[in-house]
């Protein structure tokens, strides 16, 4: 795992660069996507495409073996790296090859073929600009699509000056480009060997797609008479056909481009003239093109990872880094913290757990915040967030915890082994509030106290820069039961879930949200509920999310029956409600509560389109705020609800655009990420600083957006039901 240390350097040498190229992605995404009508329609092509052939894979392959060799190529099968590249190794042995060339591929970096060339005295050269900066540099990719995005341009021009001492010294990008491209396009000529991956390859017919934006693979297989295409076996898709959906959305999900550069599709061995170039003479069409073709598909643990339920998504991937390029911790330290042997970002806990094992998975699957921002990005839909839980849990309970005594009481049966004691306290933070509510106001002094800081630090990884929450020692739940109904003639019926922090610490917010529904005619009870399990799930802690999900499903399905609705205040339950109880309970209990389960703004802004009155809430006239949402209501599609219900109110709303504020629940308390928290954070306090923001009061969604907000600002932000409230 990258230490604090670790993770404050990266962002000291790498963040700059690395968040602007992964924003610049990300803005270009939005804008290219949104250009396509047909956007949802084609992510669901490519989804069902992926899951087709990895189900048919075993059968796939047969195809595949078969129709490349009726085109006179070869395929070889490998069992993983070593047997890749022994296989690799004799085939350019067999060509006597002094130097092989490679175009960019992934897979060639995860089996180390270039150690393994180079161990036998092949001269190996990368020829994809990015890759080829990182060979000249000995540093490893920090990025899927774009390898050197963490180098700007003054540190790669400081690179070449100093390796290769230019009569001129090198300055500009237009410089540093020719540059690479004489030197490249000299040592390309001079191959014997040319190695390329596949982004996909058709079984139907054995045609590749390569996509690039420098068309480097095609010089790299033109320009030798023996091709090694290396590629995971679950690149192979059924059909020539299937390639649609996939070249439409890869360069739009991952560097914001309509389509890429190049878009190669090749049906090896090709028959263009193999060149020799020292022959100045002899015209092309009279050079034979007797090529050698050779396919390495590789299983390395993919195989296994089919037959894992919960892993088995990860094979849909496409590499189009989407997921990183959405990823706000990402943003600011990049792969080489947020990644593991070969692959970075959200999906890398599922390739690296898969091939490399949960040792490798563990030393960055923390980064994952589970905020959700990938999913939509992603263009075959794959639960990212979901398989970075999942691998966190199989990461506990491989674990033995010492000190087990100092958390008992607060972990449950069904966490029988494993948590380290960090994750377990915060994972059961339910019992601390309940803790806290029932022994305030000393519970807060208490936990406040130097002794208590410094004793949270050293057990628990608290950071002391960190507020804590203050209990409240009423809560919402029993402001509610001590109070009747307002409403006598109720248009309709609704169940307010008290979350944790509602009920526990934000009470304000509670009440605020009972006299808004009130004043819409809604009948409210708030019963006593069990936390939704998002502080377990968010830990890594399956089982014990799991209880909480039948509790909590048990608690309001009597409710459900009645006819009341589900209204809940914080974001990230509502997520659970309609998203995680997938994964944690039975079909038709997920059903019924996804179904009758609203955001607290959702259930608002449906009353008012109704035909409820806004006169009975609190206007204004042209008040200005500054909003921000919360990661999962993105997701969903909810923050327009909000904005829509402020601006009814009266109120001129400025919304941010930043991803996350940072804070991802017990992230920013952990003094491992604390300053990576406070650098996500600091993106938000930029805009919420900005002319025209500056002045506006802050409403949020979200408690950790308002807990990270008051941590940012002078000014302490509020959650917006508060506006409303009469």
């Amino acid at each position: 795992m990258a230490t604090a240390d670790e993770i404050r350097e990266l962002m000291r040498t790498e963040g700059a660069a690395i968040a602007e190229n992964t924003q610049g992605f990300n803005a270009g995404r939005y804008d290219s996507v949104g250009d396509l009508e047909d956007y949802e329609d084609l992510k669901r092509a490519a989804r069902s495409i992926k899951e087709d052939a990895i189900t048919e894979l075993p059968e796939l392959l047969d195809q595949l073996t078969e129709t490349v060799e009726a085109n006179g190529g070869t395929v070889y099968i490998a069992d993983d790296a070593a047997d890749a590249n022994e296989y690799i190794r004799e085939v350019a042995d067999e060509r006597a090859a002094d130097r092989v060339v490679k175009s960019k591929s992934m897979t060639s970096e995860e089996i180390e073929v270039n150690e393994a060339l180079e161990a036998d005295g092949v001269d190996v050269v990368e020829t994809d600009l990015g890759e080829w900066v990182l060979q000249v540099a000995d540093e490893a990719p920090s990025h899927i699509v774009a390898p050197a995005i963490h180098k700007s341009r003054e540190s790669i021009a400081e690179l070449f000056n100093e390796r290769f001492d230019p009569d001129e010294p090198l300055e500009t990008a237009k410089e540093l480009t020719h540059f690479a491209r004489e030197k490249l396009g000299e040592q390309i000529a001079d191959a014997e060997v040319g190695i390329t991956g596949a982004n996909f390859i058709a079984a139907d017919t054995g045609t590749m797609a390569l996509v690039t934006s420098e068309g480097n693979a095609r010089k790299t297989v033109a320009a030798t008479d023996t091709h090694v295409a290396v590629a995971g076996v679950e690149k192979v898709i059924p059909t020539v056909a299937d390639l649609h959906p996939f070249i439409e959305l890869i360069g739009r999900s991952g560097t914001g481009q309509d389509i890429t550069s190049y878009v190669s599709l090749l049906t090896p061995p090709v028959d263009t003239p193999v060149v020799d170039f020292t022959d100045d003479e002899t015209p092309l069409s009279e050079f034979d093109s007797d090529r050698d073709f050779h396919l390495v598909l590789i299983d390395n643990g993919r195989l296994e990872m089919r037959d894992d339920e919960q892993l088995r998504e990860t094979l849909y991937c496409i590499r189009c880094s989407a997921c990183s390029n959405s990823c706000a911790n990402f943003q600011s330290v990049g792969g080489h913290a947020f990644g593991g042997e070969t692959y970075s970002g959200g999906i890398a806990t599922g390739w690296e757990a898969g091939i490399e094992g949960l040792d490798v998975a563990e030393e960055f699957n923390d980064l994952c915040t589970g905020c959700t921002r990938c999913v939509n990005a992603c263009p075959v839909g794959i639960d990212i967030p979901w398989i970075n839980t999942v691998v966190r849990d199989r990461i506990n309970r491989d674990k033995e915890t010492p000190g087990e005594w100092l958390v008992d009481g607060l972990t449950p049966d069904e966490e029988d082994d494993g948590a380290p004691l960090q994750k377990r306290f915060f994972g059961n933070f339910e019992t601390v509030a309940k803790l806290g509510s029932a022994t305030a106001p000393v519970s807060n002094w208490l936990a406040d106290t130097g002794v208590s800081r410094q004793v949270m630090e050293r057990v628990l990884g608290i950071d002391p820069r960190r507020d804590l929450p203050t209990f409240e020692r009423e809560t919402l739940v029993d402001w509610a039961a001590a109070r009747d109904s307002q409403v006598d003639d109720p248009e309709r019926r609704a169940v307010l879930y008290p979350d944790l922090y509602t009920n526990h610490v934000q009470v304000e917010r509670g009440k605020a949200a009972v006299k808004v529904l009130e004043s819409l005619g809604v009948d409210v009870v708030v019963p006593p509920a069990p936390s939704s399990g998002r502080a377990p799930f968010s830990q890594g802690m399956v089982a014990t999310a799991t209880d909480h999900a039948e509790r909590v499903t048990e608690a309001l399905d009597p409710h459900i029956q009645a006819g009341r609705d589900v209204v809940v205040i914080e974001p990230s339950d509502h997520a659970m409600f309609t998203r995680e109880y997938e994964r944690l309970v039975d079909e038709s209990t997920f059903a019924d509560i996804a179904a009758n389960s609203y955001e607290v703004f959702e259930y608002v802004f449906g009353l008012l389109d109704n035909g409820a009155s806004v006169d009975a809430l609190s206007t204004v006239e042209g008040a200005e705020i500054a909003y921000h949402s919360h990661c999962q209501q993105r997701t969903l599609g909810l923050e327009a609800h909000t904005v829509a219900v402020l601006e009814e109110c009266g109120y001129d709303v400025v919304t941010s655009d930043v991803e996350c504020c940072g804070m991802a629940g017990s992230f920013g308390y952990k003094s491992d990420y604390y300053e990576l928290s406070m650098d996500v954070g600091d993106r938000l306090r930029t805009q919420l600083r900005d002319d025209g923001v500056q002045d506006r009061p802050v409403v949020a969604s979200g408690t950790s957006c308002l807990e990270q907000i008051d941590a940012l600002l002078e000014r302490q932000p509020r959650h917006p039901i508060e506006l409303l409230a009469t």
